[in-house]
């Protein structure tokens, strides 16, 4: 859906519907990589039994990831995707059904934003190119460093689109991959793999749902089969909203803002290109040892709870006092249709409703306020009453004036604050004139890093001094030379008007200049110059705005038809790049009739005419690819080189609208009928439509029913019988190229080896078809047992309370391991002391009070707070000796900066308490041997036949391999 931001505001406004992934990872002996086992039991202690995968959102991130070195070729993005596969199916271990949706032919609907995303790509593909040959031209000549630019083929990301050879090579390498894991992975073995592959017509995520809906049609399905979908989009969460089963779960990656990216001329990170200055990297190390000590993390996954999302709507949506019975899933169906009115990937947002402005909260309020007028629902099984819908239009156009002069308030407080900060950031970057560093300086609170350790305090001490009276030097220094160069004048003066001709600099110079917003829609007139500037008419011209608000009805309309029963019309789509006012919606409840019946989709070439710029045009025939360059093209203007971005109010050019002429179908049609005979018998193969793909292992109750129509060689279409594949149903058609048991399945990866014992069958799969006008109920299903409550009363306000932390795994009452005191002080013994990444407590004092620790704290009711170390009253004996470490208890030497202490007195404690520790050695009664049996004690700890402390639950770190006591 194209919301950026709905599911931020989602996660926020619902927290406990985000559940963290727990995650099993591989293991490796003896250079040997042992696999996680997929039979045991889920570790997230749920089972599910579908997973879907929407794979172009596992396709972009494998072939041109944006926090880590792309894949060198194709192969090695193939090999990227398989691992990918394989993470989310150690994750979610399903136990029915494996389906893999790729994105065929879009309905025009969407190829309108489909073409809007290829040619930005393109635009800013080109920009980019020419900005790194410009900046490195620019490095180079003021002496800079940068590395050796390597001679790579830039990927063009475009090629992810259905009729293109990588996405006919993907489908290949796919079936390879579904018959190895079939055949080698035991958690495989009784899975049904679907694979729907870039020839079959519409989008991944809606054969999914078309999946589904046809599936739990069907007298046999189980009601209560809990579901698992993996994409990033979120119009998932609608999606999986509009299928009513109780027991659905979507699974994506966790979004990370601000995640440092690599600048692309000198591969380093923490500035962008255009602030790149061509400076050699610095060593980490001596002879850059610590070089790769950090790699990128993982990306980790977390499950949204659409269960839970139930509850929270349920609480939200609940009405007393209606004129006619309450049903939640009707009224979860017009949640679902008022979110479209923020956006989605098939029409423009309404002017006056913005995401970030809390527009969906503001609509179920007016939901909730006219329902008691409407009479009932806005919507039923994917149908819309409009009637019902312009009452919720016109709540919201009385209010449209004062929301676009709140929005201007708003963002006028915004830039203030900005502009405030950024005052502050510069008054705190010129700071004091001299500012001391080590253990000396000053720590930003929560820091965990760890300051360097003072090993000298007086020559520490001098060299402040002595730095202080430099920078004084140097400022009388240069307060002199001003006062030279202004006659005599300090320049703290008053000016005498001597520079008027200077002009002064804004204070706010440094900000980045704002777009130019011709509309102004929080001044009085916003509607004619929006209409003006927009569409290019009148606002009085009534006949254009009522076509405008008719397109956009139907849009409504086909969007909600959709979601609930499929693609209503393949050919229908918005004409318009901007969207009505909602005051504007009037007698719309006569506006739609009924979509066009038996339309087709395009073909994958053809489409791929619709949504290319000409720079893309390498993937497609020579005389197709003529069509967008040459000057004699009769299609020549739906190519154009260069095209306007109109921000539309928006602060980046990506939130913008790309004002591309729209493609007009007849006329495309027209043109390729001259170019069709030109095609190859590969690319008529690439041109045609194809079906789902059925796979299964050997051990799976289905194999043998399969394996008996090849031998057979039936060629008409058998029915699935449904109790062998857990209640699933459709036909079955054999495949011209088929993989069978026992014969090598030759590998497309060169990478990778042929299956020699092959265990995997596969077979056409078509869905069950249903007659003209067969309306599924987007209701719950007879025998489906609604999951157990989760949340609590406190859950509904923890969002608006403060941080949360989510939940690991669907257990509530999961124990998550910690570090306590002790265990943070040996992780940092045990960590090497020479790296760059080192424990965080090793020569640093602790961030708090040791309560059975070394260190103690007391407070005497004479007021006197001092440190102690417990070793004080010990009697002589020789101190450890560390290898390669300072000198021994290098913490001794340092303040304790604990809660309740201030500086002076923390000062005051340390040289007697580090005195006393030194001349008496420390152990004794009273002192460190006295301290460490109580801690024995109080924490219940064992000690082995070597003496050895180990804290119950915690490995006991290695001390030989740091520590020596000298006998």
């Amino acid at each position: 859906m194209g919301v950026p931001a709905f599911f931020r505001w989602l996660s926020r406004k619902y927290p406990s519907i985000i559940v963290h992934c727990v995650e099993e990872k591989g293991k490796e002996c003896n250079g040997v990589r042992i696999p996680v086992d997929t039979t045991k039991p889920n570790p997230n202690e749920v089972e599910f039994d579908n997973l879907y995968l929407d794979m172009n959102g596992i396709i972009h991130p494998c072939t041109h990831p944006e926090d880590k070195p792309a894949p060198k070729n194709e192969d090695e993005m193939m090999v990227a995707i398989f691992e990918y596969i394989d993470r989310l199916f150690n994750i979610v271990r399903p136990r029915r059904v494996l389906y893999m949706a790729i994105d065929g032919v879009a309905p025009r609907a969407k190829m309108n934003q489909q073409r809007s995303r290829r040619f930005r790509a393109s635009k800013e593909g080109a920009e980019l190119t020419e900005e790194k040959n410009r900046m490195r031209e620019e490095i180079i000549q003021r002496g800079g460093f940068l590395p050796s630019e390597e001679i790579k083929e830039r990927f063009d990301s475009n090629c992810i689109t259905p009729g293109t050879e990588f996405m006919d090579n993907l489908a290949q390498c796919l079936r390879y991959y579904v018959a190895e894991r079939l055949s080698n992975d035991p958690g495989w073995k009784n899975v049904a793999v679907f694979l729907s592959d870039a020839s079959v017509p519409g989008e991944g995520e809606h054969k999914i749902m078309d999946f589904i809906r046809r599936q739990r049609a069907q007298p046999n399905h189980d009601p209560n089969t809990h579901h698992c979908l993996c994409g990033a989009d979120a119009d998932l969460i609608m999606l999986g909203l509009a299928t009513h089963e109780p027991n659905f779960t979507i699974i994506r990656e966790e979004f990370k803002p601000n995640k440092p990216r690599p600048c692309s001329l000198c591969n380093q990170t923490g500035h962008e290109i255009k602030d790149c200055q061509g400076v050699a990297r610095q060593k980490q190390g001596e002879h850059d040892e610590f070089a790769g000590a950090m790699p990128a993390a993982e990306q980790e996954f977390i499950f949204i709870r659409l269960c839970v999302l139930r509850e929270y709507l349920s609480r939200e949506l609940t009405m007393a006092s209606l004129p006619f019975p309450f049903d939640f899933e009707r009224s979860v169906d017009d949640w679902v249709f008022m979110c479209f009115f923020v956006g989605n990937d098939f029409l423009p947002h309404l002017p006056s409703l913005e995401i970030r402005e809390g527009a969906i909260d503001r609509l179920v309020n007016i939901y909730k306020d006219v329902v008691h007028k409407t009479g009932g629902y806005l919507t039923q099984n994917g149908f819309v009453n409009l009637e019902r819908v312009e009452m919720i239009m016109q709540a919201v156009g009385v209010a449209e004036d004062n929301i676009f002069k709140k929005r201007k308030e708003d963002d006028e407080n915004f830039k203030r604050r900005n502009k405030e900060k950024r005052k502050r950031m510069k008054a705190e970057q010129q700071g004091p004139a001299f500012m001391t560093s080590g253990q000396f300086a000053p720590q930003a609170l929560g820091r965990r890093d760890r300051p360097e350790p003072v090993h000298n305090a007086r020559y520490q001490a001098y060299d402040m001094r002595m730095q202080s009276v430099e920078q004084h030097n140097k400022d009388a220094a240069q307060s002199l030379k001003s006062m030279m160069r202004n006659g005599g004048r300090s320049s703290a003066g008053v000016s005498d008007g001597t520079d008027r001709g200077v002009k002064r600099k804004n204070e706010d110079s440094d900000s980045e200049p704002e777009p130019e917003d011709n509309v102004r829609l929080w001044e009085d007139g916003w509607k004619q110059r929006y209409y003006k500037t927009k569409f290019d008419v009148d606002v009085s011209d009534d006949g254009f705005r009522k076509k405008v608000v008719r397109s956009y009805v139907e849009g409504l309309c086909w969007v909600l038809r959709y979601y609930y029963q499929g693609c209503a019309s393949w050919k229908w789509f918005f004409p318009f790049h901007y969207a009505p006012f909602a005051s504007d919606f009037r007698d719309i409840q006569k506006m739609f009739s009924e979509f066009e019946k038996d339309t087709k989709p395009f073909k994958p070439l053809e489409q791929l005419m619709g949504v290319f710029p000409a720079a893309s045009g390498n993937f497609l025939p020579p005389t197709w690819r003529n069509l967008m360059m040459s000057a004699d093209s009769s299609i020549i203007d739906f190519y154009p080189d260069d095209f306007a971005i109109d921000l539309n109010g928006k602060k980046y050019a990506w939130q913008g609208v790309a004002l591309l002429p729209f493609v007009d179908e007849r006329r495309l049609r027209a043109a390729l009928a001259d170019v069709y005979p030109d095609l190859t018998p590969d690319e008529v193969r690439r041109n045609s439509l194809g079906s789902d793909v059925l796979f299964l292992g050997r051990s799976h109750p289905l194999f043998d029913f399969i394996h008996e129509l090849y031998r057979s060689e039936t060629r008409e279409e058998a029915l699935v019988p449904a109790e062998l594949c857990h209640g699933i149903q459709g036909t079955l058609n054999l495949d011209e190229d088929p993989i069978l048991p026992d014969e090598t399945v030759k590998s497309p990866v060169p990478l990778l080896r042929d299956i020699s014992v092959n265990s995997a069958i596969n077979v056409k799969f078509r869905d069950p078809q249903f007659a003209e006008g067969f309306v599924f109920k987007a209701v719950l299903l007879p025998g489906a047992k609604m999951p157990s409550k989760v949340l609590k009363p406190e859950d509904y306000e923890r969002g608006a309370r403060g941080p949360w932390r989510p939940q690991l795994g669907f257990n509530p009452n999961r124990q998550q391991a910690h570090l306590d005191q002790a265990g943070f002080r040996a992780l940092g013994h045990s960590l090497p002391r020479a790296q760059q990444f080192r424990g965080q407590y090793s020569n640093a004092a602790p961030p708090s009070s040791y309560h059975q620790g070394s260190y103690s704290r007391h407070a005497h009711s004479s007021g006197q707070q001092h440190f102690q170390h417990s070793r004080q009253n010990a009697p002589q004996r020789p101190p450890p000796s560390f290898s390669s470490v300072p000198p021994p208890f290098p913490r001794q030497q340092q303040p304790y900066r604990g809660g309740g202490h201030g500086w002076d007195r923390a000062l005051q404690a340390q040289q007697s308490a580090y005195q006393q520790n030194l001349n008496r050695g420390g152990v004794g009664p009273g002192g460190y041997q006295q301290r460490y049996d109580q801690r024995r004690e109080d924490w219940g700890d064992r000690r082995d036949n070597r003496g050895q402390q180990q804290a119950r639950g915690f490995p006991l770190p290695p001390p030989s391999r740091h520590i020596h006591w000298n006998n």
